[in-house]
């Protein structure tokens, strides 16, 4: 089976126009718990595959020449969910940190995070150091996971942020303008996503990158995030070729 999937993985990779890649994609992974309920298993299950396939769509995205790829990981909302479930997200979490260099396959991706991590546990901090320092001279695609992330909470740090300089007469009030806006948000030094994607059928962005998406092409699917494929990102890139992206011009 693996023979002819690899056989159609190609077929379709050969579709691709890779003079006209979208430079950075950013995934909701949604649908674990779902797809963990449609088979009576434990939400924590439904996690344990998701990671999996963050781990093929990274390699894949790296491989045809992706340069960012941010996933929405942990949301300052789901803080709300039962405490078994958070607990088993942060270890999660955490076995994914300590196994990077296995879940990137010795390939070239930097791995970064944004969002507030100063909430998490000093292990899960300590790991996310040395991870960011261990990928950190990597050239290859730049994975960007987004953790204890809520756009609102970001654009409201950037804010107070640029008061504190007001305040201590770093700059003045008529300075401010949107680039020192872009630079105070976690994803200062990365480009806006060109194409957002989200699988599990919702169709919102559920506080995620509401900034940074304001000329981003949206991709759905109703496919649950542990079910989702190469061939799912080689459709959605297919899809946002074929768009015409005006920016608000003709």
């Amino acid at each position: 089976m693996s023979f002819f999937k690899n056989i159609f993985k190609k077929s379709k990779k050969k579709e691709i126009d890779y003079n006209n890649l979208p430079q950075h994609i950013a995934i909701i992974m949604d649908g674990n718990g779902r797809w963990a309920r449609k088979r009576s298993l434990p939400r924590s299950v439904g996690h344990k595959e998701g990671a999996k396939t963050l781990k093929r769509i990274t390699t894949f995205c790296g491989e045809i020449g992706i340069k960012y790829l941010t996933v929405y990981a942990f949301s300052t909302e789901n803080w709300k969910r039962p405490k078994s479930e958070v607990d088993a997200l942060m270890a999660l979490l955490l076995e994914y940190l300590k196994n990077a260099e296995t879940h990137i396959g010795g390939k070239d991706v930097r791995i970064k995070t944004i969002g507030d991590v100063s909430v998490f546990s000093d292990e899960i901090k300590k790991e996310i150091d040395r991870v960011t320092k261990l990928t950190g001279k990597n050239t290859g695609l730049e994975l960007n996971i987004a953790l204890n992330y809520g756009s609102r909470d970001e654009i409201v740090h950037a804010v107070k942020e640029i008061a504190r300089e007001v305040a201590h007469g770093k700059i003045k009030t008529d300075d401010i303008n949107e680039k020192m806006m872009i630079d105070k948000l976690y994803t200062s030094g990365v480009p806006d996503p060109d194409l957002l994607i989200r699988p599990g059928g919702e169709k919102r962005l559920s506080n995620f990158l509401l900034w940074q998406s304001a000329y981003t092409e949206f991709w759905y699917t109703d496919v649950l995030w542990p079910d989702f494929r190469e061939e799912h990102i080689v459709e959605a890139i297919l899809d946002y070729q074929n768009r015409n992206r005006r920016f608000g011009g003709i």
